[in-house]
């Protein structure tokens, strides 16, 4: 490595130490291994060899470490006392100097070596700082300029300078962006793969809908209102469900916000999509009937159906015995105008509070005369 060379390449490895976050000495260090790999590959294994590159020069030299002993039996690990302090004035029995081995042609290939080197570890410390960066904002609702849409759907975004794409299976019915938007995305589990950092980034999840409101209402935020639940169709409706040990306290008021601002700016955020925000109970009837908001419900009554399971037994021959689970139905009663409106469109309604509440729902309805 030429004197002009050298220099060069020190500069080199300061300004990746500034601009990529790399450590210099790292890096020395990384090259300094690789080269001793390089000339044990191409001169002989040897346990007593090592490479150094002097920090202020970048000079490469390649040293042999041996024992100073009375009579030597082994050249390539050892040398004479006699020998040793005509090196070094000083020397004594049981030190171990470094001798310069005479390697030109080696060194001369070393700032190509070194170069590939640096390459292939600055490759590994970008992989590591996304990785790294992708962690730190795992499981939670950051904000993301949009970059593109390609023509599979799936939206590139920027979330501080880290490029990241929202596969379009994971984007609402009704997202709709352009370059330059700033979008709130959920960042889900962050992977680190061989090759790249995977990520799961999301505007479908109902996790996003957990993040926002936990931005928009700080009683959420500080733990004094509980979401218990969400059911989601992105893009269309969801329902939450909320408690807090608070009984002076509105909770559903506190979610919805003055003049409904802070549950507006939620629906916003996320195209339009309705919000029923509904009061968790810890009677399954109370809370089916509040999940069905905004029908008016009559009554709830919970009833069981026989399941069926199969279990295979093992003994006479695997005989398959029959045992029956017990599953639990909410029966609802609502008066007849109200059925479509407890149904919903396209029974989204009912769907959704039966996910919220995690019972099968059955609607029916009853006649005036018979209240």
């Amino acid at each position: 490595m030429k004197g002009k060379d050298q220099k060069i390449f020190l500069e080199a490895l300061d300004e990746l130490e500034k601009e990529k976050g790399i450590l210099k000495e790292e890096l020395l260090e990384t090259i300094e291994t690789a080269l001793l790999a390089a000339y044990k590959k191409n001169y002989g294994e040897r346990d007593n060899v090592k490479v150094i590159i002097n920090r202020n020069s970048g000079d490469v030299k390649v040293f042999s470490q041996k024992k100073v002993v009375e009579v030597v039996e082994n050249p390539d690990d050892e040398i004479s006392l006699e020998d040793a302090v005509s090196l070094k004035k000083r020397s004594k029995l049981g030190d171990i100097l470094d001798l310069e081995i005479n390697a030109e042609n080696f060194k001369r290939n070393a700032i190509q070596n070194a170069k590939q080197i640096v390459v292939q570890k600055v490759r590994e410390c970008e992989k590591r700082n996304i990785f790294n960066k992708f962690k730190e904002i795992e499981n939670t609702v950051v904000s993301a300029n949009v970059r593109k849409t390609d023509e599979k759907g799936n939206l590139y975004v920027d979330i501080n300078g880290l490029e990241a794409i929202i596969p379009a299976k994971e984007l609402s019915s009704v997202d709709s962006f352009k370059q330059g938007d700033r979008i709130k995305v959920f960042v889900g589990e962050v992977e680190e793969n061989t090759k790249f950092t995977k990520t799961f980034i999301s505007r479908k999840s109902e996790e996003l809908l957990r993040g926002l409101l936990k931005l928009e209402i700080p009683e959420i935020e500080e733990g004094i209102i509980e979401i218990k639940n969400i059911a989601r169709e992105a893009g269309s409706r969801a329902k939450v469900a909320v408690y807090s040990n608070d009984e002076n306290l509105d909770v559903k008021g506190a979610c919805i916000g003055k003049n409904g601002l802070r549950i507006q700016s939620v629906i916003d955020e996320l195209g339009g999509e309705k919000i029923d925000v509904v009061l968790w109970d810890e009677d399954i009837k109370e809370f089916v009937k509040n999940s069905l908001n905004p029908a008016q419900v009559l009554s709830v009554e919970i009833i069981e159906e026989d399941g069926e399971n199969k279990k295979i037994s093992e003994s006479e021959g695997e005989k398959t015995d029959k045992e029956f689970e017990k599953t639990k139905i909410a029966r609802v009663f609502v008066k007849d105008g109200q059925l479509s409106l407890a149904i919903g469109k396209k029974g989204q309604n009912s769907r959704l509070a039966a996910r919220l509440c995690g019972i099968k729902i059955d609607i029916n309805t009853v006649e005036d005369n018979e209240i």
